[in-house]
């Protein structure tokens, strides 16, 4: 299927998404609070700006978009019809990025929880709510 804007639209769609406070965090974070886990959110001093952070139990929290982390990345990367080497490269950065983020942190002897949107919708809250609070309690 070809994109339905123009290339000049669709960078414009693109350049608006945000990075930071977007709705995926945000109700990850409702989460959190509602389970009792204190944390700093984007701590800048923790490899790899994890979402949430709770430094002296030293767990991290990753809240992922399915797209721009590549979530069931074979199936889904030939889905992309337009600009498809850009994509490509850019996802795959992304998932390398993620792996060695996990591995340096996990070496320094945290915790590592990553939630995909797919997790975060209202139909999955309450499983998920649950998963987190077993996985933050289990550092206490």
């Amino acid at each position: 299927m070809a994109d339905i804007f123009s290339r000049k639209k669709r960078s414009k769609i693109m350049s608006q998404i945000k990075s930071r406070g977007t709705g995926l965090e945000e109700k990850g974070w409702i989460i959190l609070k509602k389970i009792g886990f204190r944390f700093i959110k984007h701590p800048k001093d923790v490899i790899g700006h994890p979402d949430a952070a709770n430094k002296t139990k030293k767990t991290a929290v990753f809240f992922d978009s399915e797209f721009w982390h590549g979530y069931r990345w074979e199936k889904t990367k030939k889905d992309i019809k337009s600009n498809k080497k850009f994509w490509h490269r850019k996802i795959e950065q992304n998932i390398k990025r993620d792996k060695t983020v996990n591995k340096s942190l996990k070496r320094l002897g945290w915790k590592v929880i990553r939630v995909r949107e797919k997790e975060l919708s209202n139909k999955n809250l309450e499983k998920t709510s649950r998963r987190l609070m077993k996985l933050t309690e289990a550092r206490k």
